[in-house]
């Protein structure tokens, strides 16, 4: 079932950017853990100001993409996790696993077909 709206969506990115951005000082992490999480909430805000729906500013990036584009991070994310782990990182691993599963679990309860986005 789909219950996230485009709207509400675009009110969980904005709280991802900022619980991506406060990470590193909150959970303590360091070296390329903590300049990885910056980045990635650089370019998470990007996406999310990017994107053509009720919350973006610039509005180029059709919703279904920004959907799309979360769905291969989500997977990659679990990924990036495994990684830290091999480094001996568990903060990382469970950290990128937890959002990487989050970021799926978002990913499949959003109407990226309906409401004011439809046709994006």
């Amino acid at each position: 079932m789909k219950i996230i709206s485009t709207k509400f969506h675009g009110i969980l990115d904005y709280l991802v950017v900022i619980f991506l951005a406060v990470s590193p000082m909150l959970f303590k992490m360091e070296g390329f853990l903590c300049s990885f999480t910056y980045a990635l909430a650089g370019v998470h805000f990007l996406l999310t100001i990017l994107t053509r729906y009720e919350l973006g500013l610039i509005k180029v990036i059709p919703f279904r993409i920004h959907g799309l584009i979360e769905l291969v991070v989500s997977l990659a994310l679990v990924g990036v996790a495994f990684y830290f782990n091999s480094q001996g990182n568990t903060l990382g691993f469970y950290f990128y696993i937890w959002l990487g599963v989050v970021i799926l679990r978002v990913f499949f309860c959003t109407d990226f077909l309906g409401g004011p986005a439809r046709g994006n």
